[in-house]
């Protein structure tokens, strides 16, 4: 592409947009590792940008699909996925505005994005799934009426163990939806 931008430039791009329908940095990475090891998802681009996507300048859309093939070949390589959020912060900030609920959210967002593509269809993996997507789901904040969600999201060791499972759980997932073991 002849405008193509720098992985920075994409990251200000979506950082500092001021359409709603572009997520943050942090959390388009959470919703492009959900495409990648999750379900297939064949319109993900357009769900990405809440059928927007023709709004979003060129160079924008390929450096997306670049970002995600890089997180692709990761999990192919067998290489840990890089997550955009350190685990280490003291106190643990659970705001709207962290970083790891922002990615839970995207994640979240793209795990739910296509009832033709739901992740517990299958009877044979569906535990699996609920467990191993857990941490997203109580860090995202979905389910605030749940009282068991909530105790979890209160519980701050918990919490802390949660986190520190993400990127094992991704790997698990993606093995699961993507082999035939």
């Amino acid at each position: 592409m002849e405008n193509a931008l720098s992985f920075d430039e994409l990251l200000d791009f979506l950082d500092e947009s001021e359409h709603q329908f572009v997520l943050d940095s942090v959390a388009t990475h959470g919703f492009l590792t959900a495409t990648v090891i999750g379900r297939p998802l064949p319109n993900w681009l357009d769900l990405l940008f809440e059928d927007q996507s023709d709004k979003v300048p060129a160079n924008v859309i390929d450096g997306i699909k670049r970002w995600r093939q890089e997180i692709e070949n990761e999990l192919k390589n067998e290489t840990p996925i890089t997550l955009p959020f350190g685990e280490d912060d003291e106190p643990l900030d659970l705001s709207d505005e962290s970083d790891i609920v922002a990615w839970s959210i995207g994640f979240v967002d793209a795990m739910y994005a296509d009832e033709a593509h739901d992740w517990f269809d299958d009877d044979d993996t569906a535990e699996d799934v609920a467990t191993l997507t857990l941490p997203m789901i109580v860090l995202s904040g979905i389910g605030e009426d749940d009282p068991e969600l909530v105790a979890m999201r209160n519980d701050q060791d918990n919490l802390e163990q949660m986190i520190a499972s993400i990127e094992s759980n991704l790997t698990e997932l993606f093995l699961l939806f993507h082999t035939n073991d």
